[in-house]
C-alpha cells in the first residue's frame, strides 16, 4: 500500500507540472520527451510540434512579457542559456519563479538535454528513449559524411548588408559533420557584417543559405561579386534555417539536408554535367 501510494504521488505530481519555454527548441526538446501535455506557454516562433504551437505565447526569446508568464502559474520555466537575457532570468526568478537555464553546447549535448528534462519532468524512459534514438542517427550521419573532400562554406544572410556566423553557431557544427568548413568561423562575435572584399578573400567554394532569403537580392548580390567561384548559382544550397539552428533533435533533418547539398556541390565541381548540377 505504502508502494502504491508513492506511485500515485509521484504521478499526481507529474502531472502537475506546467512548463514555459522561452525559446523554440525548448519547447520541441519538451515534446520530444513526451511532456507536451505539461507545455502551458511558449516563446514566439515556436511551430512544432503543433501542439506546442498553440501554446500561449509569452513574448519572443529577447522580450518576454513577465506579465504573461505570471498569468500561466508556471511551475518551472526553461530558459535559453546563452539566448534569453541574464536580466529577463533574473526578473522571473524575483519573482518566485523556479527558472532552469538550459545550455546546449554542441550536437551531443541535445541527448543529454533530453535525459535531462526527461527525468526532471517525469518523462525518464522517454526521454532516454529519445536521447537514444538521437545518438544512433547521429553517429549515422557521421559515419555517412565521414572523409568528403572537405569544402571551403560561406554561410551568408541577407544580402545588404551580407552577414554571417562564426565557428560558435549551430551552423559551423552542421557543416563540419557533412564535410565543409566555415570560411568565417574565425569571427570574433557570433554573426557579423562582412564585406566584399572579406568574402572575396576568403574564396568559398559553395554558398549556404535559408531557402526564405530573399531570391532577388542574392542573385544581385553574387553578379556583383561575379569573378568568385562561388557566384555560380549551381554552388550554392538553400537549407531549412529553423532545422539547423534549433537545438533540438530535428536538427538532424536539417543537417541531412545540408549534406545532401553539399552533395550535389560536390559533383558538380567533379562533373558539371546538368544531371550532376541539377538541385534536388
Amino acid at each position: 500500500m505504502a508502494a502504491l501510494l508513492i506511485l500515485l504521488s509521484s504521478a499526481g505530481a507529474a502531472a502537475a507540472e506546467r512548463v514555459v519555454t522561452l525559446a523554440p527548441h525548448l519547447a520541441e526538446l519538451v515534446c520530444a520527451v513526451g511532456a507536451c501535455d505539461e507545455l502551458v506557454g511558449v516563446a514566439a516562433y515556436t511551430d512544432f510540434p503543433a501542439q506546442a504551437a498553440k501554446r500561449p505565447q509569452v513574448g519572443s526569446a529577447m522580450a518576454v512579457s513577465l506579465e504573461t508568464v505570471l498569468a500561466l502559474r508556471p511551475t518551472r520555466v526553461l530558459a535559453w542559456r546563452g539566448g534569453t537575457p541574464e536580466a529577463t532570468i533574473a526578473q522571473l526568478q524575483g519573482l518566485g519563479l523556479r527558472v532552469e537555464p538550459l545550455a546546449i553546447g554542441d550536437l551531443d549535448a541535445i541527448a543529454s538535454a533530453l535525459e535531462r528534462l526527461g527525468t526532471e519532468l517525469g518523462h525518464a524512459a522517454q526521454g532516454r528513449a529519445s536521447a537514444a534514438a538521437y545518438r544512433q542517427r547521429l553517429a549515422a550521419l557521421r559515419a555517412q559524411y565521414r572523409g568528403r573532400p572537405r569544402l571551403r562554406a560561406f554561410y551568408q544572410l541577407e544580402s545588404g548588408p551580407v552577414y554571417t556566423v562564426n565557428g560558435r553557431s549551430p551552423i559551423s557544427a552542421a557543416l563540419d559533420l557533412c564535410g565543409a568548413d566555415n570560411v568565417f568561423s574565425a569571427l570574433p562575435t557570433l554573426s557579423a557584417v562582412v564585406s566584399d572584399e572579406a568574402v572575396l578573400a576568403a574564396d568559398p567554394q559553395v554558398v549556404v543559405y535559408a531557402a526564405d532569403e530573399d531570391a532577388r537580392g542574392m542573385a544581385a548580390y553574387w553578379r556583383r561579386l561575379g569573378s568568385a567561384a562561388a557566384a555560380d548559382p549551381r554552388r550554392r544550397v538553400a537549407i531549412d534555417a529553423n532545422l539547423l539552428t534549433r537545438q533540438s533533435p530535428r536538427v538532424l533533418d536539417g543537417i541531412a539536408g545540408l549534406c545532401a547539398g553539399l552533395d550535389r556541390v560536390r559533383a558538380c565541381m567533379a562533373t558539371p554535367s546538368p544531371a550532376a548540377c541539377r538541385a534536388p
